[in-house]
């Protein structure tokens, strides 16, 4: 038996993406967003609202990064998502985060942050409203990577559970892609 709900923006796994970028000052931002992912091979596309700082940042700046929160950090990944940036102007500084230039962007990376997408502004849809990067750099800490390639256990990427507001870990193993259904040829 199925149950019917009403529809609502439920999606497993909601990705927890951090978003950087610079203020006109050249202070680092972090803002935790949801409702994003992979939109073209080399695009990302992010729902957030015009009244958010990072927003006005990046609508300024032409540049942003995207992180993934992980498990290590998301009390403070917490925290930026819950801070405004238009209200607690060092929400970088108390979260914990270590900024530092993205040698691709304008934007930041974070120390904390293992796993960042460098990101150039394509465009911002205010009707929808949706912000779209061209990813043009990947940066990545080598400690999360085995055999020269990112290892999600070693990244410990968290997911937002949007029915019960609730972090969940990913990272374990189910199967290979594109090879377990090949049982079925």
């Amino acid at each position: 038996m199925r149950k019917e709900f009403k529809p609502d923006a439920w999606l497993y796994p909601m990705p927890v993406l951090m978003i950087g970028s610079y203020d006109e000052e050249g202070n680092a931002n972090l803002m935790n967003a949801a409702w994003g992912g992979i939109s073209n091979d080399t695009q990302i596309s992010i729902c957030i609202s015009d009244y958010h700082k990072t927003t006005k940042n990046i609508l300024a700046s032409k540049a942003f990064t995207v992180s993934v929160g992980t498990a290590d950090t998301v009390a403070r990944c917490d925290y930026v998502g819950i801070a405004s940036g238009n209200v607690v102007k060092d929400k970088v500084e108390k979260a914990g985060f270590t900024p530092f230039r993205s040698g691709k962007v304008n934007a930041p990376l974070f120390r904390e942050l293992p796993f960042t997408l460098e990101c150039e502004l394509v465009a911002y849809y205010e009707d929808e409203p949706r912000l779209v990067g061209e990813i043009v750099g990947i940066s990545v800490d080598e400690e999360i990577l085995s055999d020269g390639k990112v290892d999600a256990v070693k990244l410990k990427p968290i997911s937002f559970d949007p029915v019960n507001n609730r972090y969940l870990l990913l990272g374990e193993f189910v199967a290979d892609a594109f090879i377990i259904g090949k049982k079925l040829i």
